[in-house]
């Protein structure tokens, strides 16, 4: 996986987070870091940071003195009081002065599992430092945030992500076209991993990488061809909207909520107006919702079709 391969080794390497590895390389120059928490949404360079971290700490011991969890996966009491605790209380190796636990995805603790970490935190703190990854951090009890320095990433910039991505296509000796990039760069949305995985992708299926490479790869529509769909059903042309929404369900596979979450990010770039699409606003959600719940694709789509066609009667 290129994920791995290209994971930056040090903080220096860091891509898009400026401020917070500023502050972070203090804590390491210091060789004394508290307990922390990186907030923030996916692909930003949270567990980047916490690998880094630990190799610079200590350098070929780094592996032997930290330890990973998954807490979406391990999310009970029982882990806290088994694993975690079993990993906190023993002696650091070499001359390390305490371990690194870090628990990615720690907001999906119970709170029973957070309560037990709080006093885990708490008796262990002069041998073993730990590094909660959130997406959100007001999931986490407040005790836990009150003993940790909060660190709050944001999503990767479109400059910084498309540099990083030029090296890795350097390397991998694909050529890629500017509007390759580009929608690499709009599919991923400030995700990085994201956008690596994508180039991945593309590069699986050709070496020469176009737009149309980087689409099919991805598994979803043309931008262009969403809003040509949402436009038949602005001005009621329903079936030529549909007809689109069947070509992009059963001709090209693409999934219903896939389609939503486009239909939601074009909305914003029509020029109607601000109430018209607060209702269509509305009437995405409420389909998105369906969908999640197990409801049949094809119907919810056509439903939000119909809710476009009827808000738009609503303006001739």
């Amino acid at each position: 996986m290129w994920i791995e391969k290209y994971r930056p080794k040090t903080l220096d390497e860091v891509v898009g987070q400026k401020e917070i590895v500023e502050r972070l390389k203090a804590y390491v120059n210091t060789k004394n870091i508290p307990h922390l928490i990186f907030a923030g949404p996916a692909g930003t360079g949270k567990t980047t940071c916490a690998l880094a971290i630990a190799r610079e700490l200590y350098k070929e011991n780094w592996q032997q003195n930290f330890k990973e969890f998954n807490a979406s996966d391990e999310r009970g009491i029982g882990v806290v009081r088994g694993k975690i605790k079993d990993f906190a209380r023993t002696a650091p190796i070499g001359d390390a002065q305490y371990k690194i636990i870090f628990l990615d995805e720690a907001d999906a603790l119970t709170p029973d599992a957070q309560a037990a970490l709080r006093r885990t935190m708490e008796k262990y703190t002069n041998i073993c430092r730990f590094i909660l990854s959130v997406n959100y951090s007001s999931k986490i009890i407040e005790p836990i945030q009150s003993r940790c320095a909060v660190f709050r990433f944001k999503p990767i910039n479109e400059e910084d992500a498309k540099n990083y991505l030029k090296k890795i296509a350097e390397k991998e000796g694909l050529e890629i076209t500017e509007d390759a990039f580009e929608t690499i760069l709009y599919i991923a949305n400030g995700d990085l991993r994201k956008a690596i995985n994508i180039l991945q992708t593309g590069a699986s299926i050709s070496k020469k990488i176009d737009a149309e490479v980087i689409y099919h790869g991805a598994g979803l529509a043309r931008p262009d061809t969403i809003k040509k769909m949402i436009e038949h059903a602005f001005r009621n042309e329903f079936i030529k909207a549909r007809n689109i929404l069947d070509d992009l369900l059963i001709n090209q596979g693409i999934s219903g909520v896939d389609i939503i979450k486009q239909i939601h990010r074009i909305l914003f770039d029509l020029t109607i107006p601000d109430e018209t699409k607060i209702r269509i606003l509305d009437k995405i959600g409420e389909a998105e919702y369906r969908v999640n719940e197990g409801s049949n694709e094809r119907i919810q789509l056509e439903y939000l079709l119909a809710q476009i066609a009827l808000a738009g009667s609503k303006l001739r």
